[in-house]
């Protein structure tokens, strides 16, 4: 074990830890997005929004991450209409071919995790919102997506922390996040062993803030729980 080597290699690897975030942020932003729309289509009841949102998820969750970030990044160029259309100068770029197959990713599970949280929401409590005279919109906003985040927070903290861990395969289209960076130093010093086990623990560290963060929003919006003093 090159112990000096690991050492010196920890601000090396600490200064890809902001693109590494920037990667997770923007695909969970984009994906809560996404995953928000396909649970409601999904729960429409219109037999068509319905299909195709299950064969997006169906599709998005039943194939590699990898697989899906060479089609997006390799695959796309080859079509003449990609390269001559207005999204082609962001196509091209590798860092929002991995936002746009991570979102993708992350829009397909989290769906799941928030159409059934919505569809847990007890129907006594709505019941009871409609015969306070609430509207269907109204019982969504103040009874069912309230409830259903706090439900969904523990999975959705599980979705986190596999983005976070997901990310690193954007090392794979030349993003120079972690692992990339790693690699790149691997292949300076041949130490595989010593900068791997760094930039495990940068993961680790990340995802244990990732996770204490979830943990405390659930103690925030779970006050019923707490222990009464």
């Amino acid at each position: 074990m090159n112990w000096e080597l690991m050492l010196d290699s920890i601000p090396r690897l600490a200064g890809a830890v902001p693109l590494t975030l920037e990667l997770v942020g923007a695909a969970l932003a984009c994906g809560a997005v996404v995953a928000f729309a396909t649970a409601l289509l999904r729960l429409s009841g219109n037999r068509v929004a319905a299909g195709v949102t299950g064969a997006y998820v169906f599709v998005f969750r039943g194939t590699p991450l990898l697989v899906q970030i060479f089609l997006i990044y390799y695959g796309l160029g080859q079509f003449e209409a990609v390269r001559e259309s207005v999204l082609w100068p962001f196509l091209r770029e590798p860092m929002w071919c991995a936002i746009l197959a991570l979102t993708l990713n992350t829009g397909a599970y989290t769906s799941e995790i928030l159409r059934g949280a919505i569809l847990s929401v007890p129907h006594g409590q709505i019941e009871a919102a409609r015969a306070c005279g609430m509207s269907r919109v109204l019982v969504f906003r103040r009874i069912i997506l309230p409830v259903a985040i706090r439900q969904m927070l523990p999975a959705y903290g599980n979705e986190v922390i596999l983005m976070v861990k997901a990310s690193s395969l954007a090392s794979t289209i030349t993003m120079l996040e972690i692992t990339g960076l790693a690699r790149k130093i691997i292949s300076q010093t041949f130490a595989v062993f010593e900068i791997f086990i760094v930039a495990g623990a940068l993961y680790l560290l990340i995802n244990f803030l990732a996770s204490r963060l979830v943990k405390y929003a659930e103690w925030r919006m779970t006050p019923y729980l707490r222990a009464r003093a």
